[in-house]
């Protein structure tokens, strides 16, 4: 019989294949989670965008269909002070692009906003009670670490270098995502916003392995079953798959991002901080090769989206993804046409075969 060369993530969270569906905000819901659960892999709700009552619907459709572990994610930035002079200066750098698309540019800036991890996030935690608790950018303060441990709940975290590894088994995950370079969307880097500290996959994955003695989910560039089985040679217990899963007909992404997903390729994507006010990977549009991808014009995130509202509104009825983030990695290039829970049970047998052929 075939099995699994590290099993310590299944036991830890009680799955049945060692595949994690990223938690992506706007682009995942439940009827992805659902899929992925049903396949034996880690069902993942993205919960930065959505209000407590939104993720306790989202949890009770999860929950309903299917018995499976259940991923709560979170994003633990702290709130920005507020900037009037950064927030101006982003907007007067936009202007020719009001004109041009006729948007109002003395009308007040859209709110852009994600919602950190904070007490009410921890009551809500305590009340739904998921098998797993994800957190994005570090940890939240340590008295909620320890209230969200108290539920039973499994914590683990985004580490981007050695040293964010090592921080976040200090601060009690039960296990560490290393995310490399190559993963699409934001960057859970923490302790330093140089993205020169930046480290791809295939050299995090067992410079962190090596570091902590938690188990390790390998993320970035992986997109079907020989990156997979390559993860578990170099360290992994796991892996967590974002881009991937776009392809999926559950995927909640507009019709414009998928037009550009399937058109995709590896060398398209950039890390720009255009559209929040962090790094993260996406498809190059045109903002981003006008103004550059990073611009420090940028305010803080996670504001820098608000000003970009109303371009969206009159660029994308067009087809016009010119302004949208295409969030994305650079595995992109790597396409199916499957259903979510179809893939992810096919991604572990394949994977499984080839991990085999490598043993013997």
């Amino acid at each position: 019989m075939i099995a699994w060369p590290d099993t310590r993530l299944l036991k830890l969270f009680d799955i049945e294949v060692p595949i994690l569906l990223a938690p992506m905000a706007g682009a995942a819901g439940s009827a992805m989670a659902i899929a992925v659960g049903k396949a034996g892999g880690l069902a993942s709700l993205p919960c930065a965008m959505l209000s407590h009552d939104q993720i306790r619907e989202e949890v009770g459709l999860i929950r309903a269909a299917v018995r499976a572990p259940l991923n709560l994610n979170f994003f633990c930035h702290q709130t920005p002070e507020a900037n009037p002079e950064a927030d101006k200066a982003w907007k007067d750098l936009l202007q020719p692009y009001y004109q041009e698309l006729g948007a109002d540019f003395d009308a007040p800036t859209p709110v852009s906003n994600r919602a950190p991890f904070d007490e009410a996030s921890c009551a809500l935690v305590e009340e739904l009670k998921p098998q797993v608790v994800s957190f994005h950018f570090g940890l939240p303060f340590a008295d909620l670490v320890a209230r969200v441990k108290a539920t039973g709940a499994k914590v683990i975290s985004s580490a981007t270098t050695v040293d964010e590894a090592i921080w976040l088994e200090r601060g009690g995950c039960d296990a560490i995502i290393a995310m490399g370079y190559e993963a699409g969307g934001h960057r859970g880097m923490f302790l330093s916003d140089q993205l020169h500290t930046q480290v791809g996959t295939l050299a995090l994955v067992p410079q962190i392995a090596d570091a902590v003695s938690v188990p390790v989910i390998a993320a970035g560039g992986i997109a079907d079953s020989r990156g997979m089985a390559a993860a578990f040679m170099l360290g992994a217990s796991a892996v967590q798959l974002g881009t991937a899963y776009l392809f999926s007909p559950e995927a909640k992404t507009t019709q414009l991002h998928q037009a550009a997903l399937r058109e995709g390729k590896d060398s398209e994507t950039a890390l720009t901080n255009l559209f929040t006010g962090r790094p993260a990977r996406g498809l190059v549009n045109r903002i981003m090769r006008e103004i550059g991808p990073v611009n420090a014009s940028a305010p803080a995130f996670p504001t820098a989206g608000g000003a970009l509202v109303p371009l969206r509104a009159k660029a994308e009825p067009q087809g016009d993804s010119g302004f949208m983030n295409l969030w994305a990695g650079q595995a992109v290039g790597i396409k199916h046409r499957l259903p979510a829970e179809e893939w992810t049970r096919q991604l572990a047998i394949q994977t499984l075969e080839k991990l085999a052929g490598i043993q013997h």
